[in-house]
């Protein structure tokens, strides 16, 4: 006679987990933005700056100062330069209701124009200038159809960062000899009916004075 009761129980239970996962799931995909369209971080990759091309890497040694050749009245002397550092981030778009039968039109593209970058550490040492670069927000514009993905480079290390407190005190070993920080790069945007979108990615960064290749 319990058999039924003990059935209807365990549905109900089986109803409100699945309603709970459900809300859970919208509640993530409300704060990319209002709008039927939102962003996919899908990788934040960095590019240690130098005179040649650099390599897009899923870590970055960050440089504070490289030893450039220069002539100077003939003779090859080496002249400490300061390099910024640049980040890939590869975005995608999609619509937030995958079952719907509408298919995506232009309206739901997203177009990003700006970022913003953050530097922390996780031993909780966080005072901008002192124990981390300041933070900044950059200016850059793409537009991502649903279904697509764009790979955006963007100034993930400032030339003026290298020039100021923390990062400065680093060159020639001064202070610290390191600094490992997490960068946390959030790209804005909208799609193209105005509404607001963003989405965020992070990467591992140690600021350094390294040596140079002779």
């Amino acid at each position: 006679m319990r058999t039924p009761q003990l059935v209807r129980y365990a549905t109900g239970a089986l109803a409100v987990a699945v309603s709970v996962l459900s809300a859970a799931s919208c509640a993530d995909l409300a704060r990319t933005g209002s709008g039927p369209s939102f962003l996919v971080m899908e990788s934040v990759t960095g590019a240690r700056g130098s005179a040649t091309a650099s390599t897009f890497t899923s870590s970055l040694l960050s440089d504070v100062q490289t030893l450039v050749d220069v002539i100077v009245g003939g003779v090859t002397v080496k002249s400490p330069t300061i390099f910024n550092d640049l980040g890939q981030a590869t975005i995608s778009a999609a619509m937030k209701n995958a079952l719907s039968t509408t298919a995506p039109s232009a309206i739901n593209s997203i177009t990003i124009n700006r970022y913003r970058v953050r530097f922390r550490r996780t031993d909780g040492q966080n005072r901008e200038g002192i124990d981390v670069p300041f933070g900044f927000d950059g200016g850059t514009t793409a537009t991502i159809p649903i279904g697509s993905s764009a790979a955006i480079n963007f100034d993930l290390v400032r030339h003026q960062s290298k020039s100021e407190p923390p990062l400065r005190n680093l060159i020639d070993g001064g202070g610290l000899r390191f600094i490992s920080v997490i960068a946390e790069v959030t790209f804005y945007g909208h799609d193209q009916a105005g509404n607001d979108v963003s989405v965020s990615g992070t990467i591992d960064v140690q600021f350094g004075d390294f040596g140079d290749e002779p």
